[in-house]
Order: structure tokens, then C-alpha cells, then sequence
């Protein structure tokens, strides 16, 4: 019978209770957040307000990390069945679900509240990140593939955040921004899911398009690759940037093209990897060109 070690949460000391709270957190992916929003903000203003920042970086950074928390607190049982989240600090025992409940909330009115205090809007738009993330993409992960579609929604949210902060309203660059990254996580999080789908499946997560390893599911990637690089024209489009972006963006998504087409090819694991580590490597860098084509 195999038996899962726990720990006495009273046991912890300082050290080990903080690195519960950075696992819980994924304090790697709100970096990601955190320094989108902020490529947003100086896209977006004009000057430079350290205030403004502070209150930016800090408010994303814990509503995101209220996200993360509250996903992990509904998953928890779920979690316990996939090699890669069965040692996370709530399925292990190691952080209660009321701690974990009390201090994300606490997190996540203060995160609101400093964004709030940036303007209104992007106060409004943080909860909303949260949520969508929680009380609606968590949940339909469980009933139905459209829940990556909905999750899109907030995974979308920061660099447009970050505009909204630093100008106090929506524009058609904003939304540009926000579409984007929108498109960006389709092929982003089905390389993710094509990767992981066995764990996926016994935990009862439904978040392939047809739910199978397949050439139907691996030729919506590549059609999803393909949407992200014909929106590369979009911000030169508008106006919003020049041709220097338009050619960055259109290098970065061919290079997310090339290895969904060999995927669809193969059905081989190592493209679905591959497309994963190039999706990273584009949500850094297409932001980068394009504050740098504004800036320049």
C-alpha cells in the first residue's frame, strides 16, 4: 500500500514555511506577470513614476500570487494525482487550507486595493483577473476543454494592465496588447497540456482540444502558432509600432510555428516541449521589440 509522507504543519520554522509560500505562490511565473505588466506600463506612460511602479509590481504581484493560492487550494485533491503537483505544499500537508485561504485572500484585497489606488480601472481589472482564474477557469478545467479559452482571458490581462495603469484607460493598443497575449496562450498551454496530458487525464483535467494525442489536436496548435504569427501585423497596423516590430514578431512566432508543424508531423513529445520553451522566449522578447520600437 503506498503511503504519502505528510508533515506536522506546526513543525515548520520561518525558513520552511517562506518556501512553502514561494511553491504555493509560483513565484517563477508571477516574475513572468509582473515584468509583462510592467512592459506594458512603459509603453503606456509618458513619464517615469517610481510610485506608480511600486504599486504596480507589488498589486500584480499578489493578486497573481492570490490566484495561484486559491487554484491550488480548489485543486488540492486533484493535485495529489500528478507527479508534478502532488508535492506541493497543500497536498503534502505542509500548509493548511484555511492559512492558505486566509492569507491569499489577505493578499489579494491588498494587491486589488494598491492597483485601485493607481485608478480605478485597473483595480477592476485585477479582481476580475482573479476571478476569472478561480472561480471560472479552475473549475471548467474539471467539465470542459473551453476552460483555456477562459483561462486565456486573465493569462491576457497583464501587459494591458500594466497600459491601463500607466494611462488610466482602454485603447485600441491596450487591446492590441491584451490580444496578443491572448493568442499567445493557446499554443503556449496546449504544448503544456500535449506534454502532460497522462497526468492531466488522472486527475480528471480536460485541456487538449479533442482530448487526445491526435492529429486533429496536434493540427489546432499549429493553427493556433499560426494565428499568433499573423497577429504580429496587428501593432504596425494601427500604428502602435513600426516595421522593426512587425519583423521581430513575425521571427519570434515562426520560430513557435516551426516545431507545432513537426509536432503535427511526429506527434513526437519533444516538439511539444520545444514549442513550450520557444512560447516563453516569445513572451519576453515580442514585448522587449515592441517597447523597444516604441521607445525608439
Amino acid at each position: 500500500m503506498l503511503v504519502t509522507k505528510t508533515f506536522n504543519i506546526k513543525t515548520l520554522n520561518l525558513s520552511e514555511k517562506i518556501r512553502c509560500y514561494a511553491q504555493m505562490f509560483k513565484l517563477k511565473l508571477t516574475s513572468f506577470v509582473v515584468i509583462s505588466a510592467i512592459m506594458g506600463y512603459f509603453m503606456g506612460g509618458a513619464t517615469f513614476n517610481l510610485t506608480e511602479i511600486i504599486f504596480l509590481v507589488v498589486g500584480g504581484f499578489l493578486i497573481t500570487c492570490t490566484s495561484n493560492a486559491l487554484n491550488q487550494v480548489i485543486e488540492k485533491e486533484h493535485d495529489k494525482l500528478m507527479d508534478r503537483t502532488k508535492k506541493r505544499p497543500l497536498p503534502m500537508n505542509r500548509l493548511s487550507i484555511k492559512e492558505a485561504i486566509w492569507v491569499s485572500s489577505i493578499l489579494g484585497v491588498i494587491g486589488i486595493t494598491m492597483l485601485w489606488m493607481l485608478n480605478p480601472l485597473t483595480g477592476v481589472l485585477g479582481a476580475l483577473a482573479i476571478f476569472m482564474y478561480v472561480a471560472l477557469y479552475t473549475p471548467l478545467k474539471r467539465i470542459s476543454t473551453i476552460s483555456v479559452f477562459v483561462g486565456a482571458f486573465p493569462g491576457a490581462f497583464p501587459p494591458m494592465l500594466g497600459w491601463v495603469a500607466a494611462t488610466g484607460s482602454f485603447s485600441v493598443e491596450a487591446g492590441i496588447l491584451f490580444a496578443i497575449q491572448f493568442i499567445w496562450q493557446f499554443p503556449h498551454f496546449w504544448a503544456i497540456a500535449w506534454k502532460i496530458n497522462d497526468q492531466y487525464s488522472k486527475a480528471g483535467f480536460k485541456m487538449l482540444p479533442y482530448g487526445k494525442k491526435d492529429k486533429r489536436t496536434a493540427g489546432i496548435i499549429v493553427l493556433s502558432s499560426l494565428a499568433l504569427f499573423a497577429s504580429s501585423i496587428l501593432p504596425e497596423y494601427i500604428g502602435f509600432t513600426g516595421r522593426i516590430a512587425t519583423i521581430g514578431l513575425f521571427i519570434l512566432s515562426a520560430l513557435m510555428v516551426y516545431p507545432t508543424i513537426r509536432l503535427f508531423q511526429t506527434l513526437d513529445d519533444k516538439y511539444a516541449l520545444r514549442t513550450m520553451l520557444m512560447s516563453y522566449l516569445y513572451l519576453i522578447l515580442s514585448l522587449t521589440i515592441i517597447l523597444i520600437d516604441r521607445v525608439y
